[in-house]
């Protein structure tokens, strides 16, 4: 199965931490994000195509065209033009069914696992704070409805963690607009359950790091993940 890592992104809420360096590069005691990430997939994820931007050449130079066993491509978001717009460049390299997740964020390889099954899958956490992520909205038979962004909500909510699964369906339907010359992703798969179900599955962990002091914790959740 083929896995598409978002990675063309600068971080700039990392400050000058990424001034020399993408964001999925930065290093938790002594490797890169990416690396663990990569290590950490289901032996059934055979091929990675990352989707590259800023200081791109830093990750096709650490992980070339073979790593961890796994076939490793490269595409080019040459204009950031968000997550919808990053799926839509890896339309004709992929066979059928494949993941998304993103770059920067540390996932369970168990909740990986746990999609590979389904057609259509978005993965959430339940957490207190939604105000930094989406929220994910379900439908009378727990599938997704909706993602809704800058959401206010008091008690726990179930927000979107960036983990897809998905199929060639994607992209049969127009990217979803969602401001500044971005297409969202989620949006769009919000379109896509209008008719095909969507499952939504709740992760059992997820570490996600958007600043710097997300990467100084990651230092000790980052046990957790390997």
């Amino acid at each position: 199965m083929q896995i598409v890592i978002l990675a063309a992104g600068r971080g700039t809420r990392m400050n000058d931490l990424t001034d020399n360096v993408p964001k999925p590069m930065l290093e938790i005691k002594g490797k890169p994000i990416l690396a663990y990430k990569l290590e950490a997939l289901p032996a059934e994820i055979d091929e990675v195509i990352f989707v590259i931007g800023y200081l791109g050449n830093k990750i096709q130079q650490y992980f070339g065209d073979l790593y961890a066993g796994k076939k490793i491509s490269y595409v080019v978001q040459e204009q950031l033009n968000g997550t919808g717009g990053a799926v839509l460049l890896v339309k004709d390299l992929m066979k059928d069914d494949f993941l998304v997740m993103m770059g920067d964020d540390l996932y369970m390889r168990e909740d990986v696992e746990k999609i590979m099954k389904a057609n259509l899958a978005i993965v959430g956490m339940e957490i207190l704070n939604s105000k930094r992520f989406g929220v994910i909205i379900l439908d009378e038979n727990g599938n997704l409805k909706e993602t809704v962004e800058n959401l206010s909500a008091q008690g726990t909510v179930l927000v979107n963690t960036g983990l897809y699964k998905l199929n060639k369906k994607f992209f049969d339907y127009s990217l979803v607009a969602i401001g500044k010359g971005e297409y969202g992703l989620p949006q769009t798969l919000a379109l896509v359950a209008k008719d095909y179900p969507v499952k939504v599955e709740k992760a059992n962990y997820w570490f996600p790091i958007g600043n710097p002091e997300d990467l100084e914790k990651a230092q000790e959740e980052i046990d957790k993940f390997i």
